[in-house]
């Protein structure tokens, strides 16, 4: 077994928050299950706390049934919230389940409007990829402006984009792969907050969360790396002196380096479950893919904190 994974940064005090936050866009697979490891495990073993939230903002992609399968997946596994528990997500109304806070994202666009941050946008997706140069680095879409000098009428869209200054780098340490900077202007160009069809978006709603919600580090997949530098500055525009810790942990592979795929069909928890898996055995299994472990053994949801001691 690998030892311990050690943080060499100090990153908060004692009590400080993270969360763990899901989409219900889809049921849990052992990716879930590998960020659910690093979020238990680090706030278990450096004295913080775990805010569950429920991140479905995208309306035409979640589902009730698939959030009750989450609330589900997470008692098996034996991984329990602080604050407002499965129990209290099934209770109905919470601060934490994004589409219950439409009125909080509104206000928040709407200060930045105030000063001049936003404007209407009408672009699809399609008319970006054909005005972005082919030159651009095709894993990220840059919005090349076109909306900006435009002025829309509001009425039109309810699509809104927030203005990213030019030339403009944000540097962070990530508590894992070290110092970072990024251009979120290079990137990707204006934020999109909400889509046009009303929908807030990732990017922008979980700022403002974790604004809100008092998040003070952000643990998550390397795949969310790209986004760190946009979400440090909006957070700023928003009056967030200190923007969160960020810690990205691997994403999960097959043995000989290949990237885990859920059309495998091999990697959801409801199968490995439906297979006779133990809850410990799956999240031993979450650990070692993700690299804490350098071979799968069953762990207890209690004994997570001693892969970083």
């Amino acid at each position: 077994m690998r030892a311990a994974y050690a943080l060499a940064v100090p990153f908060a005090p004692p009590g400080f928050t993270t969360r763990f936050a899901p989409a219900p866009t889809g049921y849990l697979h052992l990716g879930h299950a590998a960020n659910a490891v690093w979020v238990w495990g680090v706030a278990r073993a450096f004295g913080g706390s775990v805010l569950l939230r429920v991140e479905d903002h995208d309306r035409g992609r979640c589902r009730p049934e698939y959030e009750q399968a989450l609330l589900d997946d997470l008692d098996w596994l034996g991984l329990v919230p602080d604050g407002v528990s499965t129990t209290g997500f099934r209770a109905g109304e919470t601060r934490q389940r994004q589409s219950d806070n439409t009125a909080r994202y509104q206000a928040r666009l709407s200060e930045l409007d105030s000063r001049g941050l936003t404007y209407a946008c009408s672009c699809s997706r399609v008319d970006i990829a054909r005005a972005t140069p082919s030159t651009t680095d095709a894993s990220e879409l840059r919005y090349p402006g076109t909306c900006r000098a435009r002025k829309i009428n509001p009425n039109v869209t309810p699509a809104r984009r927030i203005l990213m200054a030019a030339g403009l780098t944000e540097h962070f340490d990530d508590l894992r792969l070290g110092p970072m900077s990024q251009d979120p202007d290079h990137q990707c160009g204006d934020l999109l907050a909400r889509d046009r069809s009303g929908n807030w978006t990732y990017q922008f709603a979980v700022v403002v969360d974790d604004i809100e919600q008092g998040i003070d580090l952000v643990i998550r997949g390397e795949d969310l790396l790209a986004s760190t530098g946009r979400q440090i500055r909006l957070a700023r525009m928003l009056g967030r002196r200190s923007p969160p810790r960020f810690l990205h942990h691997p994403l999960l592979r097959q043995p000989d380096g290949r990237k885990l795929s859920k059309s495998a069909r091999d990697t959801g928890l409801r199968e490995l479950r439906a297979a006779g898996r133990t809850r410990d055995e799956v999240l031993g299994l979450a650990g070692q893919l993700s690299g804490l472990c350098d071979a799968p053994r069953p762990i207890a949801p209690d004994s997570l904190a001693d892969l970083f001691r």
